[in-house]
C-alpha cells in the first residue's frame, strides 16, 4: 500500500491533503508490523516501521 494508491482509490486529493495519504500509508504500514509481531507472523518485504515521520530524512536548516 503507498500512498499514491490511497489517493487513487479516493480519486485523488486537493494538494493541501497529500500530506493525509502519507500518513495513512505510514498508519497502514505500523499495523501491519503491529499485528505480524503480535501474532508471530513474518510477511515478507516487511520492515520494521518508523518511530517518527521524519525519521531517515535530513536535516534541513531554514533560511531567513
Amino acid at each position: 500500500m503507498t500512498n499514491k494508491a490511497v489517493m487513487e482509490a479516493l480519486d485523488g486529493l486537493p494538494p493541501v491533503k497529500v500530506h493525509c495519504s502519507l500518513l495513512a500509508e505510514e498508519a497502514i504500514h505500523a499495523a501491519l508490523w503491529d499485528y505480524a509481531q503480535k501474532n508471530g507472523i513474518k510477511i515478507e518485504g516487511l520492515k520494521k516501521p518508523k518511530s517518527d515521520i521524519h525519521e531517515g530524512e535530513e536535516d534541513e536548516e531554514e533560511e531567513y
